[in-house]
């Protein structure tokens, strides 16, 4: 499991939240091409903030247009998490 790099676990959330196929997420995939509304994207960041044990800021997801950007959004959140995490 930890050699899962943070997009497959990205992709993989939003195909569990969508029940769609993961191999049709791709980190290029626009949010109305995999049929996600508001609503589905407000599960998804749900999801991910549990998968990832972070905090997303609302208004920060508001700006998320595509799969991409969220992928970029959680890796600098975990980025920042871990870095201030103090050691164990």
């Amino acid at each position: 499991m930890p050699n899962q790099t943070i997009q497959d676990r990205v992709l993989k959330v939003i195909a569990t939240s969508k029940r769609i196929p993961i191999e049709s997420i791709g980190p290029e995939s626009s949010f109305e091409s995999l049929g996600i509304d508001s609503l589905d994207r407000l599960n998804i960041l749900f999801d991910l903030e549990s998968e990832f044990e972070i905090e997303i800021d609302d208004e920060q997801a508001k700006q998320v247009q595509n799969i991409h950007e969220m992928i970029e959004g959680v890796t600098h959140l975990v980025e920042a998490k871990t870095s201030s995490s103090p050691p164990e």
